[in-house]
């Protein structure tokens, strides 16, 4: 089962034509990971108080189906596709939720395959993820 994240589209989400920059779909997906995160008790900073490490995005590949615009509601989601020792990789799209009172499953908008590792706080240089981490994040 997939973390949902609903989002709204506002103006400072859109370019003049009142399409949403693609840029922005990298931050509705950090959105959703942290809020994924934090759904299971995870929240980073204090993450990175109690462990001293943080997850940085290594690696990050979109595709754009259709544009999301000015006023739609957008629901993103964030699924654990696999967990390693040092990184994890993140399944996420970016649907346009349905109108009210219809059968219709959602528009795909944009997807993205997210790589996370796991770094040393101070440091930066690769660690492991702690393996109670790990427990809470395994579905």
């Amino acid at each position: 089962m997939a973390f949902q994240l609903p989002i709204r589209i506002y103006w400072e989400d859109t370019d003049a034509g009142g399409i949403v920059f693609y840029a922005n779909y990298l931050k509705y997906f950090e959105r959703a990971r942290t809020e994924w995160l934090r759904s299971l008790g995870v929240g980073q900073h204090s993450l990175r108080e109690q462990t001293g490490g943080m997850f940085v995005v290594t690696d990050a590949q979109l595709r754009y189906h259709r544009p999301a615009r000015l006023d739609d509601e957008l629901i993103v989601t964030a699924t654990l596709q696999a967990g390693g020792r040092a990184s994890l990789t993140i399944v996420q799209q970016a649907l346009l939720k349905p109108e009210q009172m219809t059968d219709r499953p959602p528009a795909l908008l944009a997807e993205a395959t997210i790589r996370i590792g796991w770094v040393d706080a101070a440091t930066l240089r690769p660690a492991r993820i702690p393996s109670t981490l790990l427990e809470q994040l395994a579905p």
